[in-house]
């Protein structure tokens, strides 16, 4: 079986081994169509977006050879002129076509979105193996690429998301003090997503930390007051609220 990974260090691994991607452009080659999640990338945009916009004449046979390679890596068994099955050929361009569990970054948002859904100790567990596969930064050998841009910022804010479902698990669960050291990784880490300081008030409240929670809260108003320019939204202020008046539904 064929996995590919992006969350962290670009990676394959073919029936469990670990297969040689080849040089910088021929690694972004792949990392783009995965990026394009199964969708066609026509030849002319590939080459483009592999060139930073200056394209030399010949590009596009070295962009067959860059395919050429990865293929012969990728499905190994392939016998010869057998039309690939993993990087096809789509008029105008290529593909990537495999099944939703083959590459990490696609696996995680299937796994976030059942969570949400979920009980909150089936919750924990999914969310917890989820967040494992990350070994760094999404595309992170190509996270300073124009092409990569808009999937690095959607993969960086579904991790932040799951974190906050996962210190909501905690908190559902009665792990209070788990849900709290979490939280504050959260907004270090996210310090303009509100879910993450309502979470971590929230969970420093259930500790029995009232202080820390108002002043929690208070550090997010100043945040979002310097950088944004804004007040918090109608969920900090109303916890804040609550927690001055000594009572959270």
């Amino acid at each position: 079986m064929l996995r590919l990974r992006v969350l962290g260090p670009l990676g394959a691994e073919v029936a469990g081994s670990p297969v040689a991607l080849g040089a910088p452009r021929q690694r972004a080659v792949l990392a783009l169509l995965i990026a394009a999640r199964g969708g066609v990338v026509p030849v002319e945009r590939m080459a483009d977006a592999l060139w930073r916009g200056e394209p030399p004449a010949k590009a596009t046979v070295s962009l067959h050879a860059y395919l050429s390679n990865l293929r012969r890596s990728l499905e190994p068994g392939r016998p010869p002129r057998a039309p690939a099955a993993v990087l096809v050929t789509a008029p105008p361009g290529y593909a990537l076509r495999l099944a939703g569990d083959a590459v990490d970054a696609w696996r995680f948002e299937t796994w976030v979105g059942r969570a949400r859904g979920a009980p909150a100790e089936e919750a924990r567990r999914l969310l917890a193996e989820a967040l494992g596969w990350w070994r760094g930064p999404a595309f992170a050998e190509h996270a300073d690429e124009e092409w990569a841009a808009a999937e690095v910022a959607r993969l960086t804010g579904l991790r932040a998301e799951a974190g906050e479902l996962a210190v909501a698990a905690d908190l559902r669960t009665g792990r209070a003090a788990q849900a709290a050291a979490d939280a504050e990784s959260l907004v270090r880490d996210s310090p303009l997503r509100e879910e993450g300081w309502r979470l971590l008030a929230l969970a420093q409240w259930a500790c029995g930390r009232r202080a820390d929670a108002l002043a929690s809260l208070r550090r997010a108003t100043a945040v979002l007051r310097e950088e944004l320019g804004c007040d918090p939204g109608p969920a900090l202020r109303g916890l804040e609220h609550a927690v001055l008046a000594g009572r959270l539904d």
